[in-house]
């Protein structure tokens, strides 16, 4: 079964120093772009942190300073990055919880408006892991019967990515084929944005996950402390939890719509049980 797609759909892969979201950099991305009718375009890149790639990073991934020093920098690379991406629905390996979050991160500190909005996005390691349970390489083994070669290699992980995704929709009827379906089953849970601190409620009203307010609504929070916003904005979480956290301030604030003239005869009708 292929891919049921309506429109291009993006296959990606970092590496980078480390794995806070906030603080580390890319060192290296590849990226398989999928068009609907079955068309691939496919660049990779290494990249230039700007800052020093620990020993611990260099021993998975096996890029070093050297290696990236005369190579460009993300700011160089993102509009590029940008325009491959533009209009596509995601695709990753753990790509929900880190790849796309620091991808976020890396375009947001370049000067580009990153949103998921219009987007959809699929994660194969939780399709895996919610039906095998296994790592990438052992993934690769499972549906595609190959030795992954070249791994933690970003060109290697992503074409990988891609066949097991393949196989995947090959292999279990009930997942679908379709960009929609495959999202909703590769998420765990609904979030607000990308790291996690902000949540969804049964409700659908976002809610923090973390600290004193956690399981608490954000608009509750911040009418109940003002601070916190500022808190928030001057530590070291995420662009895109920041962002968020900004536009739900702003919906707070924003003046209420004026109701129609026969919203408000419904309103009191309502108030008291007139017909």
């Amino acid at each position: 079964m292929n891919l049921n797609l309506t429109k291009p759909i993006v296959f990606f892969d970092l590496e980078t120093t480390g794995v806070n979201i906030a603080t580390d950099r890319i060192v290296e991305i590849s990226i398989l772009k999928v068009f609907p009718n079955g068309n691939k375009e496919s660049k990779t890149w290494l990249v230039n942190p700007e800052i020093e790639i620990p020993r611990g990073a260099t021993e998975v991934h096996g890029i070093t300073n050297e290696k990236v020093v005369t190579e460009p920098t993300f700011k160089e690379l993102a509009p590029k990055v940008n325009d491959m991406i533009s209009g596509c629905d995601l695709a990753g390996f753990n790509s929900n919880r880190f790849d796309i979050p620091l991808l976020a991160e890396e375009l947001m500190r370049a000067g580009y408006d990153f949103d998921m909005q219009n987007r959809e996005a699929i994660d194969v390691q939780v399709i895996f892991h919610k039906k095998e349970q296994r790592t990438l390489g052992a993934g690769y083994q499972f549906y595609c019967g190959k030795e992954l070669e070249g791994a933690h290699g970003a060109e290697a992980d992503t074409n990988a990515t891609y066949e097991i995704l393949l196989a995947q929709v090959d292999k279990y009827d009930d997942i679908g084929n379709t960009v929609a379906a495959l999202s909703a089953y590769s998420t765990h849970g609904k979030r607000a944005d990308f790291a996690g601190f902000i949540l969804m409620n049964d409700e659908d009203e976002e809610i923090f996950s973390f600290g004193k307010y956690k399981g608490r609504t954000v608009t509750e929070v911040l009418l109940e402390n003002p601070g916190y916003f500022n808190w928030i904005q001057n530590a070291d979480f995420p662009l895109y939890t920041k962002k968020v956290l900004k536009q739900i301030k702003e919906k707070m604030s924003a003046p209420k719509e004026e109701l129609s003239a026969d919203e408000k005869l419904k309103a009191l009708q309502q108030k008291f049980n007139l017909r």
